[in-house]
């Protein structure tokens, strides 16, 4: 096999699409830092059980591991940032209040999401702990909206769903951690004929409940029928009623309901969404309610959030105009040098064509150029 032949999803990102992953970086963080959120870089790579303790099996089997040569313990290279971010809440900020954090970093995946996926997402995303209303998730559903406005998505589709329906229907099932996982997986596959096998030694309302789940999808009208084909449990009613709220905290969205929906990691425990731009097979975005992601720290804070993966976002959007550049001459020169710098320090772009290159491609479509008139360097249009 040739030496520059990379492994089956991973890639090299070339310069027109790593600008654009860059300007998207760069306005998705200032729109989290208009909300008040503060930028945090967890390391690449932590123990493995700091990593993993309480994500849940999906997250596991995406994580890398290794031995660490200085220990000897299983270190892991993350998957997701989520635990992380917790980690430092709990840890090292353990401020009494309201936190706010956002991120932006590789993370890596053993398998792909997607036939067309990278196992090496660059992943963005933006987290709220201490506040345990709904105005927490109204806020991170609301930065998450506007980041997607922000990169210039047009018209994307939100997915809502509430962890806590179907965890208060399996309540007292007792169903085995494995059996779980299939029941899980059947709901997530929307695949009744599994469901109702899986099932079949549950009690009536329970199962019931579970099979309506699958059919529950829709806009809000799917609201109107869960309450009447899903147990009247308390949990379910709170959850019904926190999702029709933020339906009226986003009025111009295009909204679904999908009360199945358990796609992602584990550790969500209450409202749930998803973000999809027209006409893409996945979610740009996924986020929601995880109370439980720091309990594993010792600090079972409430926390909500989301994340997305830069190089998916920019596969869907428009790719972004190159800045206008200045084409300049390549001269020992102090007073063009001089100029030069000057541009520079307006920012400008100033391409300098070193001698004998002068008839190659203009990679920066130069608009202008950098010329000398009467003793002096001045821009001109570009002829």
């Amino acid at each position: 096999m040739s030496a520059w032949v990379l492994p089956d999803h991973i890639a090299d990102v070339l310069p027109s699409e790593a600008r654009h992953i860059e300007e998207l970086r760069r306005d998705l963080l200032d729109t989290a830092r208009s909300y008040g959120y503060e930028l945090v870089m967890p390391p690449l790579l932590e123990h493995l059980e700091s990593l993993l303790t309480g994500a849940g099996s999906a997250l596991d089997l995406q994580t890398f591991k290794l031995v660490d040569q200085l220990s000897g313990r299983m270190m892991g290279l993350r998957a997701d940032s989520t635990p992380q971010v917790a980690r430092i809440d709990a840890h090292l900020l353990n401020r009494a209040g309201v936190t706010r954090l956002c991120y932006c970093g590789p993370v890596l995946h053993t398998r792909a999401s997607a036939p067309h996926a990278t196992r090496e997402p660059l992943q963005l995303g933006a987290e709220i702990y201490g506040h345990a209303g709904l105005e927490a998730d109204i806020e991170i559903l609301t930065l998450a909206f506007d980041c997607l406005k922000a990169a210039k998505v047009q018209a994307p589709g939100i997915d809502l769903a509430d962890a806590r329906l179907v965890k208060a229907l399996l309540s007292g099932g007792g169903l085995n951690t494995a059996r779980l996982a299939d029941v899980h997986a059947a709901l997530a596959a929307k695949d009744s004929a599994e469901l109702r096998v899986l099932t079949r030694d549950l009690p009536d309302q329970v199962r019931q409940g579970l099979l309506a789940l699958v059919q529950l999808y829709g806009d809000e009208r799917v609201l109107v029928e869960a309450e009447k084909v899903l147990p009247p449990l308390p949990a379910v009613y709170e959850a019904l009623q926190s999702l029709r709220q933020l339906a009226q905290h986003l009025p111009a969205a295009k909204l679904s309901f999908d009360l199945a929906d358990l796609r992602g990691y584990a550790y969500y425990t209450g409202v749930r969404f998803a973000m999809y731009a027209p006409g893409a097979s996945d979610a740009l975005v996924r986020g929601g309610r995880y109370d439980e992601v720091g309990a594993v720290f010792g600090r079972n804070r409430p926390a909500a959030g989301f994340s997305l993966d830069l190089k998916a976002l920019v596969a869907v959007v428009a790719p972004r105009a190159l800045q206008a550049a200045v084409r300049a001459p390549w001269r020992d020169d102090a007073s063009l040098n001089a100029a030069i710098a000057a541009l520079r320090a307006r920012g400008e772009i100033v391409v300098c064509v070193l001698p004998g290159h002068e008839s190659e491609v203009d990679e920066f479509h130069c608009d202008r150029e950098l010329i000398e008139a009467a003793g002096h360097w001045v821009v001109q249009a570009k002829h």
